[in-house]
């Protein structure tokens, strides 16, 4: 009865049985005749939400999730210790940096999540159209019930999912894209449930169906009709009757549906899934250096406080008689007191971790995508669209793909199908444009074969015509076929794929043309422009299963046919072995030359033979339990013992530059996999065109027979070079091993074989497949990076899977585009991503944070040697201005200027040269051995900023009036040298000067000196205690001060300039690549420069030279030089002298 609104059924769903329960809806809801009492079922609205904040909780979750992040908590513990425990900086020196980090990050976050809330709204508040009480009222998309019946008109989406109930077409049908769905772009028939009402006022129904489930390709249901003094009528609902939410519709001037499924409960929403978080091989170096600096900061801590209580243990030291202890203070417990003092440690060194880095990434990360964006030579007029970044997190991944899978038709073929040749018994038509070519003549018999070929290619296909009076596109655009001029009329074919259309066309040139179907008649045109009608009776749908589809028609003359078309490997079992021998001979030399082949058989039905089918279908769409299976058990059962007719060979061209992007891949070290549904036959001739396999390479075919060949273990042990080929269902055997068999073992062999193969072919691959080889490479030994590219539908799973996911803006919708992580036109912009600005993306932001370490150890170390001579009292060395300062403004501009602009070769050299990719493999630049470099070279330059100012500072008396500097004065000239070295450092890797790069690091130097001046001359009301109150320019007014910060800047960069200058270059391409192990050497003879690298160095050197110079007389002719530092360093002066004139003559040599 149609009052149990709730029933539990067991229902095939997917091919396991499971136990859900179903739901009753009320078409219109209106009750059944017989409903004793009518009680409305809830279900939930038609509500769409994506976003993932409220006005309410964006707060608290926000910082919630940014707080799981460990460097934002350790800050956050930093800053907490601050303001509890009383330590030697103020709270603002970590508060502030950290502040400004979580403000950033949460506007960022914000502002996407404001995105999505203005997406759901323009979703929800959309005007739709819904009958109620026999008027047409206006209604918001979000206040859509189940049950409601919605109007749609051509071209508009479907609001939720509907099943049809009636169309403006005659014939009952309608036609939908779902690109937003699934990627399929082309045309899909929908048809409305037979005998309902034409007023569907009128109508009283309720529809029995399955609970929502995400599968898009299945729904089983049932409609009882009521009609009165009748039975009612059940008619059965399948995927053919459910409009989804999201389809188009198309070519249909109006339907009717009934709402079953509304808001999160719809088919589009439960395949909604946020794309797990992909994390590239810079972060988790970031991650491992952050873990040793950690360490780094922890041992400081640790022996400060151990040498302080030490110190302390002196007698006399611990409370001196200048200093003596309050009753409080010994009183107190020192466990706690050593425990306090290590707290105040801690953040006295906390800067050696560097949180402004992590800001400074993400801008990299979201400024340097816009250059993908902005590459014209990304620019596709075809489709008028770019390149596009949906995720700058994996920019620098671009630059250490190691594995490249990609699928085959439509991303290295164009997926634009010409019919070229198809063969008949024996014999063979070939297409040359419009010219036909008969290689034997036909007789009568033949003859008669042929015009039964051509009118089976004429009827088995879901094509539709669409008439001239509507506008066609001249191109295919949503499966639309340009326009077909005839000298009746113009029209244009719509179908579900574009080898369907081939093949009209192709028998259109042979003289039978398709007019159309009008109500389930099929007309065709033949040779003697008679019209042939044909009356269809049932569609056995393609499958990819199956791999074949079947219409069952009746001539005018009352004769039942049936016609298939399919794979070789599914249509040769069903028909006759004789016949099979004429025609495998054509279809594999066809597919030998990289054609799709389908072959073509019929088979004539008896009276009794269709009686038995038609009932057996129709028994089969009716249940709700096993549908699937009992259709493809009649679909079997109808389509055995049929007769071959013969094959067609349709071309899919390759995309531009196919070949030359594939070489250049390989020449970069990558491994390219060709992963695809199509045959071994067609698809190893893609990849020979595509140079993916070359003639001399050796191929292995791994099928079902070989297995268990012991050959597989000397394959696996190759040392030459070899091809390797496998197929979909010895896959299958190799993942999912028998119970009896060892899986490890097969897994293990199958990837060594692949690993030791230079180009790996997966043929007849189901999507799921394609997930699973991409799953398996990618968590194999060493985790090498995996990039796949693709541009459909069944091409997501694995551009999901993958470190990094190509989508192309192909011919089979965006699925794939909107899954991905960059998208680009063509498979030929490829070679750019990965080749120049993957290159330039992983060299640049491997630089940052090498560099930030290295600044930060420069930063902090002279902070640690100062309590060796401040008695372990926790004094800070610099300003608390100059530490929040420090990262924030003095030194981060130039670095991002760098990380963005950065171009150590030119984009011509590294796109020219493939093999300067292998340079960076494996994340060179950011293994241990440069770390360590970077760290040394930090050490060095802290301890020659610390002890070459304490050199100086051993009279403190440094200005003519025998004033004593302090040491605030020893910080702020500690912190010049430093400050301009770093920056200088900076200036000396860059290889591509611009005027930004010039305004951020001059500019951040001239900012540091004003803001000292100004920081230092005013007195500020708001301090309690101002330390740089003219320091810094009575600092500038010593003599010797500018004398020791010139020289200490120059002593500090002498070894760089020196390995850059002596060292010699390595290997073929040393004079193109910027780094080489174990740190940045510069190139020498980049012409793409404003002006050559040495020359800068050398600039430089002679303008520090000068400098010291000029200062060397102005002392001497001062009184001043009887001072004992002066002394000190005029004998310096003169060894550096040596050194700087034997450095330029060795230069210019």
């Amino acid at each position: 009865s149609c009052c149990n609104r709730f029933r539990t059924e067991s229902i095939s769903c997917g091919g396991d049985e499971k136990r859900v329960d179903s739901r009753t809806i009320y078409v219109g809801h209106r009750p059944c005749p017989d409903t004793e009492a009518f009680i409305p079922s809830k279900f939930c609205d038609n509500r769409i939400v994506s976003s993932k904040y409220t006005v309410w909780n964006f707060l608290p979750k926000n910082l919630f999730e940014q707080f799981r992040r460990i460097a934002n908590f350790y800050f956050l513990i930093i800053f907490l210790v601050q303001v509890i425990v009383d330590t030697p900086t103020s709270p603002v020196t970590s508060g502030l940096p950290l502040f400004f980090v979580i403000t950033v990050t949460a506007i960022k976050q914000g502002y996407e999540d404001w995105l999505r809330h203005k997406a759901d709204k323009e979703v929800n508040k959309y005007p739709v159209t819904v009958l109620e009480d026999g008027r047409s009222v206006k209604k918001e998309s979000e206040k859509i019930k189940v049950g409601d019946v919605v109007e749609v008109v051509e071209d508009e989406t479907f609001p939720c999912d509907l099943i049809l109930l009636q169309s403006s077409r005659e014939d009952g049908t309608c036609f939908v894209t779902t690109a937003s769905l699934d990627g399929e772009s082309n045309h899909k028939t929908h048809y409305t449930v037979p005998d309902t009402e034409k007023d569907l006022q009128a109508l009283t129904a309720t529809i029995e169906c399955e609970q929502p489930q995400p599968d898009l390709y299945k729904f089983v249901g049932r409609m009882h009709i009521y009609k009165q003094e009748q039975e009612p009528a059940v008619r059965s609902l399948g995927p053919e009757n459910l409009l989804l939410k999201g389809a188009t519709l198309k070519n249909t001037k109006k339907i009717y549906g009934v709402a079953v499924y509304t808001g999160m409960e719809t088919k589009m929403a439960l395949n909604y899934q946020g794309k797990s978080q992909k994390r590239s091989a810079v972060e988790k170096s970031i991650n491992a250096f952050l873990l040793v600096y950690l360490c780094i900061l922890i041992s400081k801590a640790v022996v400060c406080t151990t040498l302080k209580y030490v110190w302390q243990s002196k007698e006399g030291q611990d409370e001196p008689w200048y200093n003596q202890k309050t009753q409080k203070e010994k009183d107190s417990n020192m466990y706690l007191k050593m425990f306090t003092d290590f707290l105040s440690f801690m953040v006295l060194f906390n800067f050696i971790i560097p949180v402004s880095m992590y800001v400074t990434v993400e801008m990299q990360k979201f400024l340097g995508s816009f250059f993908i964006t902005w590459d014209k030579d990304f620019f596709d007029p075809e489709i008028q669209e770019g390149a596009l970044v949906n995720t700058s997190d994996l920019n620098e991944e671009l630059g250490q793909v190691e594995y490249v899978f990609t699928d085959k038709t439509g991303t290295l073929t164009q997926n634009n199908m010409e019919f070229i040749e198809c063969c008949i018994d024996v014999h063979i038509i070939c297409m040359l444009g419009f010219m036909c070519h008969f290689v034997c003549l036909f007789i009568s018999i033949y003859q008669e074969k042929e015009e039964l070929f051509l009118r089976a290619l004429c009827l088995c296909h879901t094509v539709q015509v669409k008439e001239a009076g509507s506008e066609v596109l001249a191109d295919q655009v949503d499966g639309i076929d340009g326009l077909l001029l005839q000298p009746e009329e113009e029209r244009g074919f719509i179908a579900s794929s574009p080898d369907e259309i081939a093949l009209v066309k192709g028998a259109m040139k042979y003289g039978f043309t398709f007019l159309g179907l009008e109500s389930k008649s099929m007309k065709i045109k033949n040779r003697q422009n008679d019209i042939e009608e044909y009356k269809l009776l049932h569609v056995l749908n393609f499958d990819p299963v199956r791999r074949r589809m079947s219409v069952i028609v009746q001539t005018t003359s009352g004769e039942t046919l049936l016609f298939c078309k399919g794979a070789d490997s599914s249509i040769f079992p069903r028909v006759r072995p004789e016949e099979v021998d004429r025609i495998r001979m054509h279809v594999e030399r066809n597919a030998t030359e990289g054609y799709r082949t389908l072959c073509v058989a019929y088979k004539q039905l008896s009276a009794e033979e269709y009686a038995m089918a038609d009932t057996g279908l129709r028994e089969a769409r009716l249940a709700l339990q096993d549908r699937e299976e009992k259709l493809m058990a009649m679909y079997n059962q109808v389509e055995m013992g049929m007769s071959l007719i013969g094959a067609t060979a349709v071309e899919d061209r390759l995309q531009e530059e196919a070949a030359e992007t594939m070489e250049a891949l390989q020449g970069a070290g990558m491994k390219v996999w060709v992963l695809t549904g199509d045959k071994m036959e067609t698809a190893k001739s893609t990849c020979y065109a595509c140079r993916l396999f070359q003639r001399g390479t050796e191929l292995l075919e791994l099928t079902v027979r070989t297995l268990e060949d012991e050959r597989l273990k000397s394959w696996s042990t190759a040392n030459q070079d070899y091809g390797f080929i496998i197929d979909g269902a010895t896959l299958s055997l190799v993942m999912n091993p028998p119970r009896d068999a060892d899986a490890s073992q097969y897994k293990s062999l199958f990837l060594q074989i692949c690993q030791n193969c230079t180009a790996v072919l997966c043929c007849r691959m189901a999507p799921l497949q394609k997930a699973q080889i991409v799953k398996m490479v990618k968590n194999s030994k060493g985790s090498p990076i995996t990039l796949s590219i693709g541009d459909g539908a069944n091409d997501v799973s694995m551009i999901l899977e993958a470190h990094v996911g190509i989508g192309i803006k192909g011919k089979e919708g965006r699925q794939a585009v909107r899954n991905s992580d960059y998208a680009v036109p063509k498979l030929k912009h490829l070679k750019k991503l990965l080749l120049a600005h993957g290159h330039l993306y992983y060299v640049r932001i491997a630089h940052l944070v090498q560099y930030f370490f290295y600044k930060n150890l420069c930063f902090i170390l002279p902070q640690f040697l100062y309590q060796f001579f401040c008695g372990y009292s926790q004094q800070p060395l610099y300003d608390a201005a100059y530490l929040t300062m420090y990262n924030i403004c003095f030194t981060s501009m130039p670095i991002l200027a760098y990380s963005l602009l950065e171009q150590h070769t030119s984009i011509e050299i590294l796109l020219d040269n493939a093999a300067l990719y292998r340079e960076i493999a494996n994340n060179a630049m950011l293994r241990w051995h440069p770390f360590l470099y970077w760290t040394v070279l930090g050490i060095f330059q802290g301890l020659m900023f610390f002890f070459g100012v304490r050199f100086l500072f051993s009279n403190p008396a440094l200005q003519d009036n025998g004033q004593v500097f302090g040491n605030w004065s020893y910080g702020t000239i500690v912190f010049t040298v430093l400050v301009f070295t770093v920056t200088l450092k900076l200036a000396l890797d860059t290889r591509h000067w611009t005027w930004i790069n010039h305004f951020v690091i001059w500019g951040s130097l001239a900012f540091y000196v004003f803001f000292s001046f100004f920081w230092g001359g005013i007195i500020w009301p708001f301090l309690k205690q101002q330390r740089l109150y003219f320091v810094f320019a009575n600092m500038l007014s010593s003599v010797s001060a500018w004398l020791v910060i010139i020289i200490l800047i120059l002593l500090s960069l002498l070894p760089e300039i020196l390995l850059v200058v002596l060292r010699k270059p390595r290997g073929p391409h040393s004079r193109q690549v910027y780094f080489s192990l174990p740190f940045p050497l510069l190139s020498l003879n980049s012409s793409f420069l404003p002006y050559p690298s040495y020359f800068l160095i050398f600039s430089l050197i002679y303008i520090l030279f000068c400098s010291s110079f000029i200062l060397h007389h102005v002392l001497t002719r001062c009184d001043v030089t009887q001072s004992q530092p002066i002394t000190r360093y005029l004998k310096l002066y003169s060894y550096v002298k040596q050194w700087l004139v034997s450095l330029l003559v060795a230069g210019l040599h």
